[in-house]
Order: structure tokens, then sequence, then C-alpha cells
């Protein structure tokens, strides 16, 4: 293998998740740098629909007052429908990542309460410094969607390479229209996800477990 890979593939191994970040802001040249890394990935027609709004300092405290007002007097009224349910293997890694979490921070079986409460941390965008807010032009439908996924797994690698931790968070879309007033967002617009950002906190709890990946031989069909 090429060093490049070698490189990418630590990088790749490298990130997961945060839910537990440093208070220090990311230099603005920093995230120039990790979106227009981000943006190399490929897309539909070159379309790259995706748009990015990014907010640091008061401006992330504000968002992340907003979303969790937004959690607890809205119901959810998400741009995109969310998966009709989670069945077999879906549904164990599903399971798992939650028991991981729920124990690296202490949460007991049937503790509802500290499930509650480590569920409102995903609206304090588990006190990140900065949150980006994806969206897609509409009129693109699926592929807009999915051209911006591949823009959002860029984002988290290049800002790992960059040492900067990340957590793409769906929950957030699920007040599509809270996200949309405060940012003055265009109904042309299809909010999909956010990604909070900043500098790992090593010694948070909720930062001490990995999820795993599947083998290749539930992924790969390879065929020669």
């Amino acid at each position: 293998m090429t060093d490049d890979f070698q490189t990418f593939d630590r990088v790749m191994r490298a990130r997961h998740s945060c839910r537990g970040f440093r208070p220090d802001p990311v230099p603005s040249t920093t995230i120039q740098q990790i979106v227009q890394t981000a943006q190399r990935v490929p897309t539909w027609c070159n379309a790259q629909p995706w748009q990015i709004i990014v907010t640091s300092g008061a401006q992330t405290d504000a968002f992340r007052n907003a979303m969790t007002q937004a959690a607890e007097t809205q119901t959810a009224q998400p741009d995109l429908d969310w998966p009709q349910q989670y069945t077999g293997v879906y549904q164990e890694r599903r399971r798992t990542c939650g028991l991981q979490l729920y124990q690296a921070v202490g949460v007991t079986r049937g503790d509802r309460v500290g499930s509650a409460r480590q569920m409102s941390e995903n609206y304090r965008l588990f006190g990140a410094p900065h949150v980006a807010i994806i969206t897609s032009d509409s009129d693109l439908g699926p592929y807009g969607v999915m051209d911006c996924g591949g823009f959002v797994a860029a984002f988290a690698a290049a800002a790992q390479a960059a040492g900067v931790a990340s957590i793409a968070q769906a929950a957030i879309a699920a007040f599509a229209p809270t996200v949309r007033a405060h940012f003055d967002i265009p109904q042309t617009r299809l909010i999909l996800c956010a990604i909070s950002f900043g500098y790992e906190d090593p010694a948070h709890p909720a930062n001490q477990f990995r999820t795993e990946r599947a083998p290749l031989s539930q992924v790969l069909d390879l065929r020669e």
C-alpha cells in the first residue's frame, strides 16, 4: 500500500463521534481548510449541492439555546422522513452503540432521567464551540441528499486529519422549522443534519468508547 493510503487509513481509524468537547475555538482558517478539502468529494453531475452555515462563539450558544428550547417544547418536524424501523443487524448495531454510550456515562438500564439527560446533550451540541448546518437544494431530491452525505463523511475525515473532533447529528434536523427560522434558511433548502465540532475533551466519559465496524463478509460481495 502507498504511504497516502496508510495515512488515510490511520485518519479513518482514529475518527470517531466525539460527544465531549473543550471550549477552545478552532481558527477560522482551519475551518475553511476543512471545508475546502471536504468539497473534493464526487457528486452527481458535479452538482455540489451542499451549503454550510458554521457558527462560533455567541452564535453557537444562541443556536444551542434555541435547539434546547425546541426539544423541550416542540414536536419533531424533519424535512426528511426518519427511517421506518431498524431491524436485524441494523437494530443490533444501533442497540450496541447506545449501550456503549450509556455505560460510558453511567446511565443504567431503566434510568429514564439519565437517558433523557444524555439525549439532551444532542441539543447542547455536546458542548462543542462550533456547529455546521448542512443543507441541500430540495429540487435535487435524494441525489442531492446522497451527495451531501459524502460531504459530511469527508468533513469528518478532513477535520480528524486537522486535529479537530466532530460528530454528525441527525437529531438537529428533527426541528427543521426552528433551524430554518434561526438561520433564515429558505424553504428551497432541505435541513439535513448538523456537525458539531471542536477539540476533543479526552477525559469526558462519553469519549471513552469506540464503535466497531462490520466485517467485510457482511458488506462486501467481491466477484472475480
